[in-house]
């Protein structure tokens, strides 16, 4: 089945072309296709590959065999409520990771030490389940093949009140204009944000995009932002960060398109 996405409205950061994206509803899918969630870490151009998202079959909460089960579709959100609601910890962290449970696994959302990964048990793919010990993993990345249709987690008793408030106000500072997240993991032992603002890049703007004024770090559409604005900002923040510290800032923000693809893009390249 197919289904008609207009991506400057479904993406968190607003930009993006009309497409016909096939949704999986069953464990078989284009292999050629590249999974999307729910678009809050993405940015989209005009000559992506033939995409697909899954679809509300994968959209549940249960608990099997003393395992926390979620399917990969779920609403970081749903699952808070269902944590809080059952007194779950760990999950505390939720309401500063937007987006579905299949994309925070494959990026290794989190906050700081804070990760989804810290108390996965398995994942399910068409391969049958894989056991967190087998999937290589570190800050903000992953490695391992086939879409991820569900997710296992260790259950421990104890839903952390203080925790929740803690991550709200990590990310008090966040603004409020559509974005896609951080836009540079963070080098180690620095901080993207404040790389970015040391070459005077803080609110620096092209076209209707910018890097914000409240948060360097977070790629911002003022308004009819397009991806050809987003591209050149980042490119830029990459260069001048590199020329003047010798870091090269690298993507946290996925870019979806064709120009963009493999070890031939010039976001990877100094």
């Amino acid at each position: 089945m197919k289904k008609q996405i207009d991506f400057s409205k479904y993406s968190s950061i607003k930009i993006g072309p009309i497409l016909d994206v096939f949704v999986i509803e069953e464990k078989n899918y284009p292999k050629k296709n590249y999974l999307l969630g729910h678009c809050n870490n993405v940015l989209i151009g005009n000559r992506p590959p033939p995409l697909m998202i899954l679809g509300k079959t994968f959209d549940y909460i249960k608990v099997e065999n003393n395992l926390l089960c979620i399917g990969a579709a779920t609403a970081g959100g749903r699952v808070l409520s269902f944590c809080k609601k059952h007194d779950i910890a760990h999950f505390e962290l939720l309401p500063k990771l937007p987006g579905s449970l299949g994309g925070m696994i494959k990026m290794n959302a989190g906050l700081k030490e804070y990760e989804i990964f810290n108390h996965l048990h398995s994942i399910i793919t068409e391969d049958g389940e894989i056991l967190k010990k087998e999937i290589p993993h570190g800050y903000r990345w992953t490695d391992f093949k086939g879409v991820v249709f569900e997710a296992r987690f260790e259950i421990e008793k104890g839903f952390n009140q203080k925790h929740l408030e803690m991550f709200k106000k990590m990310r008090d500072n966040q603004p409020l204009d559509p974005s896609a997240g951080s836009c540079f993991k963070n080098p180690k032992g620095d901080s993207a944000g404040r790389l970015i603002q040391e070459v005077g890049l803080k609110g620096f703007q092209i076209g209707r995009m910018a890097f914000s004024k409240q948060h360097a770090n977070f790629l911002v559409n003022l308004g009819e932002g397009s991806f050809d604005e987003a591209i050149e900002l980042i490119l830029l923040a990459q260069k001048k960060v590199y020329e003047k510290f010798g870091v090269w800032l690298e993507n946290e923000l996925i870019v979806v398109d064709e120009r963009f693809k493999g070890e031939n893009s010039p976001l990877l390249k100094i």
